[in-house]
Formats: C-alpha cells, structure tokens, sequence
C-alpha cells in the first residue's frame, strides 16, 4: 500500500501519546477484529469493502492513544464509516477538519488494497465534509470547548469499521447484507465492542441512531450496569435531523440523565 500524495501542505504526524493500559487493549481488540473482518467475504450488491482501521491505522492509533487513556463514562457509538469521514481519516465520525484542526490528529493515510474508483481515498487531502462527522464535532466543539474536555469522560467508536460500496459507489449499510452474511458480521462486531465496553467501563452507553442502539442492546444483553440510551443521528437524510440536530440532542441526554441541559 502507498501513501496518499497530500494534495495541499505536506502532512506533519502528529505525535504518539503515550501507551497505557486502557489504549493498548483497545488497539489490540481493534487489531483482533481487523483479523477476523479480513477474511469475510461479501457478495453483490456489495462491490468493494473498505477497512479504514488498516489503511488509516495510524491515525485511529493517535486517536485512541491521545483520547482513551483510561476509564471513560460515556461511549457513544456510530454504525459504520461514511465515504467523505471514517474513510478518509479513520475516526469514527471523522470529518476531516474536526480530526486535523480541532483534534490535532495527522498522520499518513495509506491506499486500501482494492480502492473503489468512485470513492477514491484522499485522506486529509479530501476537501469535501462529512456532515454527520461536522455536525457531531461541532457540538461537542460548541458544548465542550477542548477536545480534552470532552474526551476525558467520553469517547467515541464505530460498531463496524468497514465501509461497504455498491458499483456505482452508493454506500451499502450493514443492515442490509444478507442475513447469513449479517450474522458472522455481528459476531465479530458485537464481540469487540464487549471487548472496548469491558475496557473503558463506562456506565453509559450511547447509540448514536436506532442501529447502534439495537446492537448495544444485543451484545451487552445481560450486563445490567451498563446503561443504554439512544440519540438522534446526524445524518441530512433525517428530516429530524435537519431541525435543530444539536438541540434535540442535549434534551435527549438530558432526559435520559446523562447530562443536565
């Protein structure tokens, strides 16, 4: 896999915090689930999968390495990665001048092994907005400030890292794989995700739209001090959404008691 050729200024990585406990079993049960995800296999419509947690590695070390240190109350968990945020930059929701400017994460993004031709793969390079990713940041930006702030009692994962493209390069969500396919899927997902809850400990977990909900509720089934809640997606393909997505939100964490207003 080669490096991204940077489009604009040349990219200085940013540095490796230091490992700790919480950080590296983290980064290994993502390295475990990479394993397990390389040798599944999809059929059509599914034309390409993408792995950001490989080509993009890098960037989700620093992530974890800077952000997940230790315990953290709150998780909030994503579906899978969109084209123009988690695929370019390897974190969850990661819109790309959220991650680079309000992070401070860089580092080299390399080439997938079998990159779709309609979703090329431009890393930090990419100047178009995920806008789910600008939407989630910027009101954790605007509530929390710092990023440390928000970080040091919450963080964020994706239930899937895998992207899965059509032909024509339309996303194809998880939710509509074949079952069979869907099964072995969620296994691999759901068991690393009990792995990363079992690591932070948090007392909330949090699906951001009603597919994380479903699969916190599947896979912590049984695990009753965890509480589990839901929020809105920030999807534009959500009327809702579109309708004061911030707002909604802080009254539903405050409802569930997460936070006060």
């Amino acid at each position: 896999m080669d490096p991204i050729a940077s489009l604009a200024a040349p990219l200085t990585a940013s540095e490796l915090a230091p490992l700790t406990p919480t950080s590296n079993d983290l980064l290994a049960a993502a390295q475990t689930l990479n394993a397990q995800l390389a040798a599944m296999h999809f059929r059509a419509p599914v034309a390409a999968v993408l792995n950001p947690l490989e080509y993009a590695w890098a960037v989700y070390e620093r992530y974890v390495r800077q952000f997940a240190a230790g315990p953290r109350r709150v998780i909030f968990l994503g579906m899978n990665p969109g084209p123009f945020g988690m695929m370019q930059t390897g974190v969850p929701f990661g819109e790309v001048a959220a991650v680079r400017d309000w992070m401070g994460l860089r580092a080299e993004v390399m080439q997938p092994e079998q990159p779709h031709p309609k979703r090329p793969i431009q890393g930090f390079a990419c100047n178009r907005s995920e806008v789910s990713g600008r939407r989630l940041w910027a009101w954790v930006a605007e509530r929390w400030g710092a990023p440390e702030a928000f970080f040091e009692e919450s963080f964020v994962l994706n239930w899937c890292p895998l992207a899965f493209l059509e032909a024509g390069g339309r996303n194809f969500t998880p939710d509509r794989l074949p079952a069979a396919e869907l099964r072995v899927l969620e296994a691999a997902c759901d068991a690393h995700l009990q792995q990363a809850v079992r690591t932070l400990q948090p007392d909330w977990v949090i699906g951001v739209g009603g597919f994380a909900e479903r699969r916190l509720q599947c896979a912590l089934a049984g695990w009753p001090a965890i509480r589990i809640g839901s929020i809105l997606h920030p999807s534009p393909a959500s009327p809702a959404a579109n309708r004061g997505w911030a707002a909604q939100v802080n009254l539903q964490l405050a409802d569930l008691g997460v936070w006060p207003s």
